[in-house]
């Protein structure tokens, strides 16, 4: 497997992502409809034109998927058992269709699970950034990690 599992996560250690994505109206409509999210500053481009923006924003809860998406190639496929959730979760700047989102991921920390001695919990705090190097969305997150079998 590809991911990493807890004994080999170093507290301070930051992944920079390699996968990039370019985000396109059919994501964010799509998304959108999925959700069942009718907010117009999403769908509507008639209402989104006339807000602040001038055009859609696409859907926060989006940019957070891909945000920890665009990380699990490099750091937990198939060695995760679990999310155990998320916190301080913040979108500081909206990201639009044509916006190209790069990814960074810091270990905050790792510990050993107190029940189960096959896992552990490591935090990890991940960063989305845009082409112009605006942070777009942030949060820190917990996930269940395998250990490496004896």
């Amino acid at each position: 497997m590809a991911g990493l599992y807890l004994e080999e996560f170093v507290v301070g250690h930051v992944f920079r992502h390699t996968l990039r994505k370019t985000v396109t109206e059919s994501d964010n409509m799509l998304f959108s409809v999925m959700t069942l999210n009718p907010q117009p500053l999403h769908i509507d481009f008639d209402f989104a034109a006339r807000s602040e923006w001038g055009k859609p924003l696409v859907n926060s809860l989006f940019t957070l998927g891909l945000m920890i998406g665009i990380s699990v190639n490099d750091i937990t496929v198939g060695t995760t058992v679990a999310n155990l959730g998320m916190k301080e979760t913040v979108f500081p700047h909206p990201v639009f269709h044509g916006d190209t989102i790069r990814v960074e991921t810091s270990v905050v920390s790792v510990r050993e699970s107190r029940s189960k001695p096959d896992r552990g919990i490591v935090e990890f705090e991940h960063r989305a950034y845009n082409q112009h190097g605006d942070l777009v969305a942030k949060c820190i997150r917990q996930a269940m990690m395998l250990k490496k079998a004896d």
